[in-house]
């Protein structure tokens, strides 16, 4: 299988989170696809530095990475996501594309359940009913959707979720809590190589 991962709203595919988490998930032999927006390039090659489009906006371009990808790995079986902003998109195509058999599941790091200070204006209509393997890798205390606050709203039993230790939006701990970043990144990548494990052995 590949997995396919976007990058978050205001850094991307260089992000040092990033790139910690694409070197241990290589490390458990996952085949791995770093994939970045275009406005995202655009700020890279010294663009202006605009607010990222709407989630919705940048469907389209996350699907002509998947046929791309498809393409250039016809014998891979795709596993399709991203952190925050990157993962919301993908989730937003994830079903369709499940459904018609061209993604095996959906891997979303740090999901954005609401901008932070915003809880009661959630992101979760299309997640209450989603049909494809999920797993959501979360923060304890991430500002996006804190673990007391997901925990408490109905989604679709099709979604795993992964709770790291005392994790921001990073997962990134207190350093008063007891917990490491480094230890949470090394759990959030051995349950992504589970899941992904997981898929492979359910076809």
């Amino acid at each position: 299988m590949r997995l396919i991962l976007a990058h978050g709203a205001g850094t991307g595919i260089s992000s040092p989170f990033l790139e910690a988490m694409a070197d241990l998930l290589v490390e458990r032999g996952i085949a791995l696809t770093l994939f970045e927006f275009a406005y995202m390039a655009s700020r890279r090659d010294g663009g202006a530095k605009r607010p990222p489009p709407r989630a919705e906006a940048l469907v389209g371009e996350y699907r002509a990475m998947i046929a791309a990808a498809s393409a250039k790995h016809p014998h891979q079986t795709l596993v399709i996501g991203g952190k925050s902003l990157g993962g919301r998109v993908a989730s937003l195509l994830a079903d369709e594309l499940y459904a018609q058999s061209e993604i095996a599941g959906l891997v979303c790091l740090g999901y954005p359940f609401h901008a932070p200070g915003t809880p009661d204006k959630l992101r979760v209509e299309h997640l209450k009913d989603l049909h494809c393997p999920t797993l959501i890798v979360q923060g304890e205390r991430d500002p996006f959707g804190s673990r007391a606050e997901i925990e408490n709203i109905e989604l679709s039993h099709h979604i795993a979720f992964a709770w790291m230790n005392d994790g921001d939006h990073d997962f990134g701990p207190r350093g008063r809590s007891g917990f490491t970043r480094k230890g949470n990144l090394t759990a959030a990548a051995d349950a992504v190589a589970a899941f992904i494990a997981g898929l492979s052995a359910a076809r």
